[in-house]
């Protein structure tokens, strides 16, 4: 076998009958991991079912001929092709390049439904490349670490088995096999940062010290180890300082030294998948752990926010005014009183789902599952009474199940230990314009049906992510 046939059979053997997924868009890396994958299949050193994936992003006036040249060399090696056509929007402080990697990988993923494993065609130079766009960025270790040899995509398993093998060795693989490929105009634009690296700093390095793609992986390698350790110590300290999946204890981090804490918070909004915040956002973040207790201060961090609360610290995603949202139920469908749910309404912003059904009352006016799913029993409205359902209130005096004496309902929220942003995503039930129930923490006692008086049951399910 070849080198590059050795380093397929090294990378795929030990998942023997998984699904493969070649990542194939003509250029000689692809073809080079297409025709060395289908001479494995047909000479039975593979069992593993093969399909092949082309993307066309659509950016090129070429795009379409090299759709119909992937259609061939499938056709040729009698390898089933899926087309995915993607639509590549350019976005303010992002590159072309990483949009269209984004939908190239989406696409990858929707391609099988069970776990599969998606292949590329990524080499070592592709992987110094990585290393010094890391490099430009002020990437920390993980960034330099560049690109994974194996790594989770969605349900499947990302693999690049040829990152120890030159562009060099891949060339001549193809040359010796007699294979043609397509070349990407676009490939010769040094406006794009890779492209300028692979066409005038490469060859500069590699002229002065002949083996500085190897050594520049090996410091990849050197910072994906540094990197490991990182993440072991986040992990610690993450179980040190974890409330809840998205809350932390304020006083736990505090205790923490300036690295480590920046290391926590990193390895905390990984695991739930948000954006890396910069070093000057971490700050921020530390220096807000220490404002006034009367104050709760949020941190914009990527694309969520740090918001604390008391002695906690919580990460949110960004939140939408939803003030002004309001809906009204149609009471006359409530009049048989069958338990069966008359209305379901899909709250904004993410927020859940309320089902609506009547019935007797049974008993329990607010209570919670394991699974966050909360129920309230109201007492029915009258067919004379408007019912809605809003976030906004004018702050009354009300006089929930739980409490003796009344008070105005910003205190009760405040006394419940409701974070602030979280009182303006209460759903309120009115009837008319009297507030009934906080939908999941309270109900106004007036509204509290008696045993077997005719009820309606409010159930409020999270959004399920």
């Amino acid at each position: 076998m070849s080198l590059i046939e050795q380093a397929l059979v090294s990378a795929i053997s030990s998942h023997a009958n998984t699904p493969i997924i070649i990542a194939y868009s003509g250029g000689v890396d692809s073809q080079v991991l297409l025709h060395a994958l289908a001479s494995l299949k047909k000479n039975q050193q593979l069992t593993n079912p093969i399909t092949v994936c082309h993307v066309n992003h659509g950016l090129s006036v070429n795009a379409f001929a090299w759709q119909e040249f992937a259609q061939q060399q499938c056709s040729r090696l009698e390898l089933p092709l899926i087309i995915k056509q993607v639509n590549v929007q350019a976005k303010a402080q992002s590159s072309l390049e990483a949009l269209a990697r984004d939908a190239r990988y989406q696409a990858l993923v929707e391609i099988n439904s069970t776990s599969s494993l998606i292949i590329t065609g990524h080499h070592s130079d592709d992987q110094s490349e990585t290393f010094l766009l890391a490099l430009k960025r002020g990437a920390g270790l993980k960034g330099l670490a560049s690109m994974l040899a194996n790594s989770t995509l969605g349900k499947h398993k990302l693999i690049r088995p040829l990152l120890g093998v030159s562009r060099q060795a891949i060339v001549t693989y193809a040359q010796e096999q007699q294979l043609s490929w397509i070349e990407d105009e676009s490939n010769d634009d040094t406006s794009f940062d890779r492209n300028f690296i692979r066409q005038e700093v490469m060859p500069l390095l590699s002229a002065r010290w002949g083996s500085i793609s190897q050594t520049i992986n090996r410091s990849a390698e050197h910072c994906r180890a540094g990197q490991e350790l990182l993440d072991e110590l986040g992990e610690q300290d993450l179980l040190h300082c974890q409330l809840s999946a998205s809350v932390l204890n304020v006083a736990s981090l505090q205790s923490l030294s300036i690295a480590r804490f920046n290391n926590l918070i990193r390895y905390f909004l990984a695991k739930q998948q948000c954006l890396m915040p910069s070093t000057e956002q971490l700050e921020q973040v530390r220096q807000q752990l220490s404002a006034d207790e009367n104050k709760n201060p949020a941190i914009k961090v990527a694309d969520h926010y740090l918001r604390r609360f008391k002695n906690q610290l919580h990460l949110t995603a960004e939140l939408a005014d939803i003030s002004g949202w309001s809906q009204d139920i149609n009471i006359d469908e409530f009049n048989d009183f069958t338990h069966m749910i008359k209305a379901a309404i899909t709250l904004p912003d993410n927020l859940g789902r309320l089902s609506i059904s009547a019935g007797n009352n049974r008993g329990n006016n607010v209570r919670e599952d394991e699974t966050h799913i909360t129920s309230t029993v109201i007492t029915a409205p009258t067919v004379a009474q408007r019912v809605s359902v809003r976030f906004s209130h004018n702050n009354p005096i009300c006089l929930p199940d739980y409490r003796r004496h009344s008070r105005a309902l910003k205190k009760v929220l405040q006394e419940l230990n409701i974070p602030p942003w979280q009182r303006k995503r209460i759903p309120f039930l009115y009837y008319n314009d009297v507030l009934v129930a906080a939908i999941g923490f309270f109900v106004c006692q007036e509204f509290v049906p008696k045993n077997s008086q005719a009820a309606l049951y409010l159930t409020l399910e999270p959004e399920v992510n």
